[in-house]
């Protein structure tokens, strides 16, 4: 039984935060019947949110709305720096969580949520997005049957000229899904990594951050974000022995393969281009497939695919990546990942 079978209960959910990204998740969770409350310290927002979904309960106070009965779960969508005290407010209140990346804003308070999540028996599930989309999905489907041979190298490039955050830097801000979406598609996880970026307009606060991944498979991969770039772009590329795939979240058709080839005339190198071809998949709307999956969780009380532990797995990158950039040295990751 899930959420679209019409038989079935629709968890009921309270959003915590009503900004730019909570509006969108407030408008998905109402499509799929399940939001009961909206909670925003903002009484404009709030009054905002109430002439578009009427009926919706509306509450400035996050703790009212951990103690209602009705509510099934509770979605996080405030400012990074308050993720873990809400999340942990809502667990300890017998709900289950949705919180949007980060899962928190340091490694030991994201152990902490894994181990009130194994404590209280609770669902908690991370708002790693990419995860969820049909193009990545459909990306490691080919890895996965080889059709483009060796994995060898990744990329992904998330650029914008943007907003622009103080109350976290542009690693933290940019890069967690696609740490996520990388450990996903190779299937371990890093060893070591390494960063580097500029602190232009805010003192202390980083604006650009290259930041390169080594798995033990000999697989490497880097990730470019910044918030200071002419245009924005959204790109993730693996390369393989055999072809190339590209997925391009800026347009319509999302994924492509590249098929050139590598010729060699006696020891030298020679790359044979070829026409890139348009990989066929079912779309759908990632944040509703996202969604409708926590509520699946929710319903049926089974873990998350990203969870509390995989969430972990991304801050303690995250984190290490960090480190690197203030040190500037290379970092080894704890082999510790938590929950698996």
């Amino acid at each position: 039984m899930t959420i679209d079978d019409k038989k079935s209960k629709v968890p009921k959910i309270a959003l915590a935060g009503a900004g730019s990204w909570g509006r969108n998740l407030a408008r998905v969770f109402s499509q799929l019947g399940a939001l009961s409350i909206i909670c925003d310290t903002n009484k404009d927002t709030l009054n905002q949110m109430g002439s578009m979904y009427k009926g919706v309960n509306l509450l400035g106070s996050f703790a009212q709305a951990i103690k209602d009965p009705v509510i099934d779960a509770v979605v996080i969508a405030t400012p990074a720096e308050s993720h873990y005290r809400l999340a942990k407010d809502a667990l300890l209140s017998g709900k289950d969580v949705f919180v949007e990346k980060p899962l928190a804003i340091s490694a030991s308070d994201g152990e902490r949520l894994v181990e009130l999540v194994r404590k209280e028996k609770r669902i908690l599930m991370v708002g790693h997005i990419l995860q969820y989309h049909p193009a990545v999905l459909k990306l490691k489907e080919l890895i996965l049957n080889g059709e483009l041979g060796k994995i060898q190298y990744l990329y992904s490039n998330r650029l914008n000229i943007g907003k622009l955050r103080q109350e976290e830097n542009i690693l933290w801000s940019f890069a967690p899904h696609d740490i996520s979406a990388l450990i996903m598609l190779i299937g371990e996880y890093p060893k070591e990594v390494s960063s580097f970026g500029g602190k232009y307009l805010q003192k202390g606060i980083y604006d650009t951050s290259l930041t390169a991944l080594d798995f033990n498979s000999g697989v490497k991969a880097h990730i470019f974000v910044s918030w200071l770039h002419p245009f924005k772009e959204q790109k993730l590329i693996v390369v393989g022995s055999d072809k190339m795939a590209v997925f391009d979240d800026l347009t319509e058709e999302k994924l492509f393969i590249y098929p050139h080839t590598i010729e060699w005339n006696g020891d030298i190198p020679f790359a044979q281009k070829a026409e890139r071809k348009k990989v066929d998949f079912k779309m759908d709307e990632p944040l509703k497939l996202e969604c409708r999956h926590f509520l699946d969780c929710v319903l049926k009380h089974i873990n998350p695919r990203t969870d509390a532990a995989e969430g972990l797995r991304v801050l303690r990158v995250l984190a290490a990546a960090e480190e690197s950039l203030v040190r500037n040295k290379r970092i080894k990751i704890k082999e510790k990942v938590g929950g698996r």
